[in-house]
């Protein structure tokens, strides 16, 4: 516990504790998508304590103020779209987080990832599985309706995701605008995303390149607490780990009948977190304790020393991680962002480069 509470003194030295942003009211009506399904792994408990507030961190050039003058009502408009869709289906919040992370993972946040022809991001191996493509475009159009040629796509992810995540309970943090659109989108780029196989070096390599750190590659995987994965990414741990004709024995025996049952075929797909799957919380952690992490890339974060002080450190004070996820996706939303005069442009249909 002494290692536990002196690395909370540490995250809490890293982030300020001067209140910026305010959180806005949650929305009431999400909360009937807390309820578990049949599915769900019981047995779950998490820490209820005080949120700490802090100033979230602006890209260089960016401004919470960029479209105040020339579209006003752009948070509103976002905002509404979201909560309409999610009402929809509430899976799309993982959807668009996921979403998010492929895109700022190749280039930078400038919406490659959303451009739609031959040989672009979207037509990579790691983006088969991507969702929430029609909802940035809905709002799209409806931005465009009021403030022609005035937002870029960048700019609506960016803050779709933070919505979406504030939808299903999760943190609020402030967006600063100004991001332009990409216009090179390269289907091949596209294996730079992690899949879910990689070792933590490489991981941390991934991150470190995009200016995040350790702390945000722990941190950022914690978006696992919702959302589902392939039941293909995760087949090799359940019936030929390593090439043993085995299980990995590192999954939890119980947890490992469970997903036998779960993915017998590839193209299934299994909760991300057993436990809690409808609900923002800090369960991820404990499953990784437990060993149901879904993804050997989860559970290594538990098992190798470099990280596992963190997942006990989240896995104990809830509040933390929850503070800390607004932070750390301030931080991703601000990498490599195109901001120039002469950098990107600001496209009128999300899916493809301007004509004109």
């Amino acid at each position: 516990m002494n290692l536990i509470v002196s690395l909370l003194l540490v995250l809490l030295a890293v982030v300020h504790l001067n209140a910026s942003s305010s959180y806005p009211e949650h929305d009431h009506e999400q909360d009937r998508h807390d309820e578990e399904t049949d599915e769900s792994w019981e047995g779950a408990t998490t820490l209820t304590l005080p949120t700490i507030s802090d100033d979230l961190p602006l890209g260089e050039f960016l401004s919470n103020s960029y479209y105040h003058g020339s579209c006003p009502d752009l948070e509103g408009i976002i905002s509404r779209k979201v909560t309409q869709w999610l009402k929809k289906d509430y899976s799309l919040a993982a959807g668009l987080i996921r979403l998010h992370f492929h895109d700022c993972a190749i280039r930078g946040c400038d919406a490659s990832i959303l451009l739609n022809h031959e040989g672009s991001e979207r037509e990579g191996l790691a983006s088969k599985t991507l969702r929430g493509f029609e909802v940035i475009d809905d709002i799209k159009a409806e931005v465009e309706k009021k403030c022609p040629r005035t937002v870029s796509c960048a700019d609506i992810l960016t803050a779709a995701t933070r919505d979406a995540t504030v939808q299903v309970g999760g943190p609020y943090w402030a967006v600063p605008y100004g991001r332009k659109d990409g216009k090179v989108s390269i289907a091949k780029e596209t294996e730079k995303v992690p899949m879910g196989h990689e070792d933590l070096t490489s991981l941390l390599e991934i991150f470190q390149s995009q200016g995040l750190n350790v702390l945000d590659l722990v941190v950022l995987s914690g978006a696992h607490t919702i959302g589902r994965s392939s039941c293909e990414s995760v087949q090799h741990r359940l019936f030929n780990f390593s090439g043993t004709g085995k299980p990995d024995p590192s999954l939890d025996a119980r947890y490992l009948s469970y997903l036998e049952r779960k993915c017998r075929w590839a193209s299934d797909y299994a909760d991300l977190d057993a436990v809690t799957p409808h609900k923002f919380d800090a369960a991820y952690y404990i499953n990784l304790q437990k060993k149901m992490g879904l993804l050997s890339t989860d559970q290594m974060l538990y098992s190798d020393p470099r990280t596992k002080s963190l997942v006990s450190a989240f896995a104990s004070l809830a509040s933390v991680f929850y503070q800390q996820f607004g932070v750390s996706m301030a931080k991703l939303g601000n990498v490599q962002v195109l901001t120039g005069q002469n950098e990107g442009e600001i496209r009128t249909n999300c899916n493809f480069v301007n004509s004109y």
